[in-house]
């Protein structure tokens, strides 16, 4: 039942394979937990759904690391909340993981 925890994991995993195939891709590695922005670096086409996925993703990283911003993010981070994201999280990361060998 930790739901908010469980989300910034889901977020750091989509981080941590962007940044792996921006480097694979020649780029250099650089401080961001901004989805949109490594997806961008890494060479991924992304549709309008995908950047609003992205960029609310991106936001359990930074809602879940910072104290001002826990409480309100464990308020938001319901079960059902969880669900749908962690769902929508790993879709992206099987879509991404596709990329790799591109």
């Amino acid at each position: 039942k930790h739901f908010a925890w469980s989300l910034y994991l889901g977020q750091l995993s989509l981080e941590k394979i962007l940044k792996g195939i921006s480097v694979k891709k020649g780029a250099e590695p650089f401080r961001t937990h901004d989805l949109v922005k490594l997806a961008k670096l890494a060479g991924i086409e992304l549709s309008a759904e995908t950047i609003a996925w992205l960029n609310e993703i991106t936001t359990f990283n930074i809602e879940a690391r910072y104290d001002d911003y826990k409480l309100s993010f464990h308020l938001k981070a319901t079960e059902q909340y969880a669900e749908k994201w962690l769902k929508i999280i790993e879709e992206l990361y099987q879509s991404i993981g596709k990329t790799i060998n591109d």
